[in-house]
C-alpha cells in the first residue's frame, strides 16, 4: 500500500505522539519498585507490569482519536481491524526483563504496517530520552532535541562483526545451535538488551542481531529503524521478517550473507 505525502506527515506526527504520550507513563513506573507484575507463563516467567497496560491502552486512546480508520495490533490487548490498511503495531515495553531489573535497555516500540511490513518504525528509550526513528526516506535519533542522522556501518567479513542477542538460549536447541556457530566467527557476541540492540545496529556500533520466537510487535519498530538507516532484516531464510519468529538483522549486505548461510548448516 502507497502513502500520500499528506498521510505520511500525519503518521509521523501521531506516531511521535504515541511515544511522547509513553514516556511519562513508563517513568512513573521504572526503578520505583513495588510494581504489579503478572506472569503469562505458566511453566517460565514472562512479565507484564501495569506500566505495560497503561502506556497500551494510552497509545490505543490517542488512535482512536487521530486515526480512527486504522488497525492496531498490540501485546497486551485484542487486535483492532481498521479500514485504512494501514496497522499500527505497538509494543508498549519491549524488555519487560528489563524494565523489572532497572536496566535501561527497554524501549517503546512503534511499528507501522502498510500490508507488507512497516513503512515507519520507533524505538523509544524514555530513560535516556532517544528516539530512534526510521521511516518514509528518513532515519535519525533524536536526543534532547538534537538530531543526529543514523547510518549503519558496512562489515565486509563475518570475523569483523559484533553480534547481539536477547538472551543465549535462542528458541528450540536447534535454533541455539545455529546461532552457536555464527557467534563462534564473529569478533564479540553480547547479550541482553532487547531492543536496543537493533537501536545500536542502526546507530552504527554494531552488525548483527539474531533473534528467535519474536512477535511481530516485537520487530516491527525495529525493522522500520534499521532498514531506514541503511540496515535489512529478514527470516533466516532470507524472507521478510515483519510477521515475527527468526530474526537477523544486519547492517549491510555481506555480514548478512555470510551470517544467513552459517545458520542455514
Amino acid at each position: 500500500m502507497m502513502t500520500d505525502k499528506q498521510t505520511q506527515i500525519d503518521i509521523i506526527r501521531v506516531a511521535n505522539m504515541l511515544a511522547d504520550a509513553a514516556r511519562p507513563i513508563a517513568l512513573t513506573y521504572f526503578r520505583r519498585g513495588g510494581q504489579q507484575l503478572e506472569n503469562k507463563l505458566a511453566d517460565g516467567f514472562d512479565p507484564v507490569t501495569i506500566a505495560d497496560k497503561a502506556i497500551e491502552s494510552k497509545m490505543r486512546d490517542i488512535l482512536a482519536q487521530e486515526r480512527p480508520d486504522d488497525g492496531i495490533l498490540g501485546e497486551e490487548f485484542d487486535p483492532v481491524v481498521g479500514r485504512s490498511g494501514l496497522t499500527w503495531v505497538l509494543d508498549p515495553i519491549d524488555g519487560t526483563r528489563s524494565f523489572i531489573s532497572g536496566a535501561p535497555t527497554w524501549g517503546v516500540l512503534i511499528g507501522v504496517d502498510a500490508g507488507q511490513g512497516p513503512v515507519l518504525g520507533i524505538i523509544d528509550q524514555p530513560f535516556t530520552q532517544e528516539r530512534y526513528y526510521g521511516g518514509f526516506g528518513q532515519a535519525h535519533l533524536m536526543h534532547h532535541g538534537a538530531k543526529q542522522p543514523l547510518k549503519t556501518r558496512p562489515c565486509a567479513k563475518l570475523g569483523d562483526a559484533v553480534l547481539f542477542s536477547t538472551m543465549p538460549q535462542i528458541g528450540d536447541v536447534a535454533e541455539t545451535q545455529a546461532f552457536d556457530r555464527v557467534a563462534a566467527q564473529v569478533k564479540l557476541t553480547r547479550f541482553g538488551i532487547d531492543c536496543y540492540a537493533y537501536a545500536l545496529l542502526a546507530l552504527g556500533q554494531i552488525d548483527l542481531v539474531i533473534e528467535a520466537g519474536l512477535n511481530a510487535y516485537d520487530i516491527q519498530g525495529p525493522i522500520g529503524v534499521v532498514e531506514g538507516a541503511g540496515g535489512l532484516v529478514t527470516d533466516w531464510q532470507g524472507k521478510p521478517a515483519h510477521g515475527g519468529g527468526q530474526v537477523i538483522a544486519a547492517g549491510c549486505l555481506e555480514v548478512h550473507a555470510q551470517a544467513l548461510e552459517i545458520l542455514n548448516g
